[in-house]
């Protein structure tokens, strides 16, 4: 056995715990703010949602991220304060139901919230750029469990090789921007 399996806690990756989720720094559980102009706005996209039927906060993350094909998820640090300066404003107003917050829209929010639902921001990302970033993610999670598999099984000269593997792929796709600019 491998000095590293004998750790009393295992990262998803074997012994390794990239410090970001699968497409780089920003990315990953909080997918970041990679493009921040983007990534839509929270108060139209919280307001359109609201539109459709009341919502909790963690509903509305997960209705975005299914929305955008995984581009786009909120984080809780963005779609909260949002939703309590919507009900500060009077737009929403929350009820505690089994110790969650469920939003609905008052009638003073439902004008702001019609024109929002009609340029829904999820509505910019296309269909194309979705998928693209669908296959991006299938590639990314396929590596990562390649990965995994030779961290668990792999021998020292495989992790080595690997490694090296790993570095060249960073080289390559840095070249691959360097070359676009």
């Amino acid at each position: 056995m491998h000095r590293w399996a004998q750790q009393e806690r295992w990262s998803t990756f074997g012994p390794w715990r990239p410090p970001f989720g699968p497409f780089g720094p920003g990315h990953g559980h909080r997918r970041g703010r990679g493009r921040a102009g983007r990534r839509g706005n929270v108060r139209a996209a919280v307001l359109a949602l609201l539109n459709e039927r009341p919502m909790h906060g963690y509903e509305m993350i997960q209705e975005l991220d299914q929305r955008t094909g995984g581009i786009w998820r909120p984080s809780p640090g963005s779609i909260y304060p949002t939703l309590q300066l919507l009900e500060d404003e009077g737009l929403i107003v929350s009820e505690t139901s089994e110790g969650r917050k469920r939003f609905t829209l008052t009638d003073a929010g439902r004008t702001e919230a019609t024109q929002a639902a009609e340029n829904a921001p999820w509505r910019e990302f296309e269909d194309d750029t979705v998928s693209e970033a669908q296959e991006f993610k299938d590639a990314a999670f396929g590596i990562m469990h390649a990965l995994r598999q030779v961290g668990f099984a792999g021998t020292d000269e495989q992790r080595s090789r690997a490694l090296e593997v790993l570095v060249e792929t960073k080289r390559k796709l840095y070249a691959i921007l360097a070359d676009s600019e």
